[in-house]
């Protein structure tokens, strides 16, 4: 796949793997948008990738916000006509507790940012997306989705998913997401897959991850360009697949 005249848009990139996702396709000639909420920081990202040349630009997007979506998608619209790549990166994770004491307005709120955000922006960018001629999605997903890894009380993701309810079952719920999108797109061409960048240190766990977001931004970069024998409906790590 070429490059050339390629516009990306990631949401919350203005910082950690979104970030760095958003500094890995720019140093393949790819125009890049940093969709983010807060205006500040999306800009400051913005400059300090075009510093090292590349063509990196803001565009506010709150994913749980409809209003903020579709200005979102006109401005793509109006500016570019259309868009070739989608990396739904945006996510929360919020409070820790066991399952039976994980409140339900917790998990509301983490499925508006990593479940219906997604949905929501995808929505919005599949008219755009629709006029490339190989339109690449990719959604950030987690191994704490994998409903394998969970149902394995002895584990190494135990510790983290007995008190991570809302987190560990949207990303499982996005990987639903991404395989029902893959089987409908798969006629036109655009390929849809999911994603987990592993323990990355990032804001999400105070930085205690054992890799760095640029390492979890590798394999979002690699299906994001994928070329049209890529996979699709498949959820990713470096490695190889994750068991669902």
């Amino acid at each position: 796949m070429t490059t050339s005249q390629k516009t990306a848009l990631i949401t919350g990139a203005n910082k950690g793997i979104g970030k760095e996702t958003a500094r890995g396709l720019a140093a393949l000639g790819i125009t890049v948008l940093i969709g983010a909420r807060n205006p500040e920081r999306g800009e400051a990202a913005a400059e300090e990738l075009r510093a090292d040349g590349a063509d990196v630009r803001f565009v506010p997007l709150d994913v749980t916000d409809e209003t903020s979506v579709r200005a979102a998608a006109e401005h793509i619209d109006a500016t570019f006509g259309r868009l070739d790549i989608l990396v739904n990166n945006a996510a929360i994770a919020t409070g820790q507790h066991i399952p039976s004491e994980t409140p339900a307005a917790t998990v509301r709120q983490v499925y508006e940012t990593n479940v219906f955000g997604v949905i929501a922006v995808t929505h919005a960018m599949l008219p755009l997306l629709r006029r490339s001629p190989a339109a690449r999605i990719v959604n950030m997903s987690s191994e704490l989705g994998s409903l394998t890894h969970l149902a394995d009380p002895t584990g190494p993701w135990t510790a983290y998913s007995s008190v991570l309810l809302p987190y560990c079952t949207s990303k499982t719920a996005l990987n639903a997401i991404t395989v029902l999108y893959a089987n409908e797109l798969r006629s036109e061409g655009i390929l849809v897959n999911a994603v987990s960048p592993g323990y990355c240190a990032t804001d999400l766990n105070r930085h205690t991850g054992i890799r760095t977001a640029r390492e979890g931004a590798a394999t979002a970069v690699d299906l994001a360009t994928a070329g049209d024998d890529g996979p699709t409906g498949a959820f990713l790590t470096e490695t190889g697949p994750i068991p669902w």
